[in-house]
């Protein structure tokens, strides 16, 4: 067990790929920075790789204090044990009291080998993290400044807040697109530390042999206007309305986990707790419920637009305008409007 370090930074681990930073990492910096302000203690990165120290400056000018770079051949392509020796070495040599990492394949399979290895608590796809005071249920205690690891439990029908009392460091994973990317500041300075971490032969137990990257067919992050079609569109043929309003407003189709497990759509477009999660300016929801576990992807957009046949429909709770009927009905006087408006 490690005891708490209540002066230790709070730390953020760096996912890259071919000397590009994932944009989990950035999103995870600003929230880094706004828990080490509260706490006040410094900011740190931990960025494992080959030749990636020139990545440092982008760290520092969101939010870091510190970056700690780990700079070895055999990190050039990410493989478990040697990434999870570099980031366990790093924790054991400066004791940081909080660590996050993206919640993608690559932090969801190193998190829990480091948090193992560390003997500390860990808790998997966070929608948010804040620093509270928390008393003990079980000895009365007030532990000062923990962090609450908040997500969906239950399939999403509850919103569970953990704590680590004592098995320090905290450390979880958050979900792409949950935490807001914050404007990077070039004036902002840090220092850049250069670590030797000893990567054995040993812990090259897998070789990557030939890796093939498949392109993001839609990038629903980064869009501006989404339309999103539900379950009840009903079939895939269907969902032809929800491309050409799409279309006629500039945005992407996004769907919920209803209309993709029903076939109805790719599963690169869903949205939602076990989707992505976004913030568009716009977004258009079509025959969605408005279940929680959707709710959760989109609930932060700009303006949220709801067209459901059920006036009672969850979604029309958060919706900032909503139309009752039929999408059939609406949706080609609403392509028809955009249209002439265009003219």
């Amino acid at each position: 067990m490690t005891k708490p370090n209540r002066q230790g930074e709070v730390w953020v681990f760096a996912e890259q790929q071919d000397g590009q930073l994932h944009d989990v990492s950035l999103e995870l910096c600003g929230r880094a920075r706004l828990l080490a302000n509260q706490l006040g203690v410094t900011m740190g990165v931990i960025l494992p790789g080959n030749n990636v120290e020139s990545l440092a400056s982008t760290l520092i000018a969101h939010g870091a204090d510190n970056v700690y770079v780990v700079d070895c051949p055999r990190l050039a392509q990410f493989t478990t044990l040697p990434y999870a020796r570099a980031v366990c070495a790093l924790i054991d040599k400066y004791h940081p009291q909080i660590v996050i990492y993206g919640a993608t394949p690559l932090g969801r399979d190193l998190a829990p080998r480091v948090a193992s290895e560390m003997r500390s608590g860990m808790t998997a796809d966070c929608t948010d993290l804040q620093i509270e005071n928390v008393i003990d249920p079980k000895t009365k205690t007030e532990h000062e400044n923990l962090l609450l690891q908040i997500r969906p439990a239950f399939g999403g029908n509850i919103i569970a807040t953990i704590v680590n009392y004592d098995q320090w460091p905290q450390m979880a994973t958050v979900r792409e697109g949950v935490m807001p990317l914050l404007p990077a500041d070039a004036n902002r300075t840090g220092r850049v530390i250069r670590e030797n971490v000893e990567i054995s032969e040993a812990l090259m137990a897998v070789r990557v042999l030939e890796r093939h990257v498949e392109q993001r067919k839609v990038n629903l992050k980064a869009s501006r206007i989404i339309v999103a079609g539900g379950g009840g569109i009903g079939s895939r043929e269907n969902f032809e309305l929800i491309y050409e309003l799409a279309g006629v407003l500039g945005g992407v189709v996004g769907a919920s986990r209803a209309a993709v497990d029903s076939g109805f759509i790719g599963k690169e477009h869903q949205i939602g707790q076990t989707g992505t999660t976004v913030r568009p300016a716009l977004y258009v929801a079509v025959g969605i419920s408005g279940a929680i576990q959707h709710r959760a992807g989109m609930e932060e957009s700009a303006k949220i637009i709801a067209v459901n046949t059920d006036p009672e429909a969850p979604i029309f709770s958060i919706a900032h305008y909503g139309i009752v009927g039929d999408y059939a009905d609406v949706l080609p006087k609403m392509i028809k409007a955009i249209r002439t408006r265009n003219l």
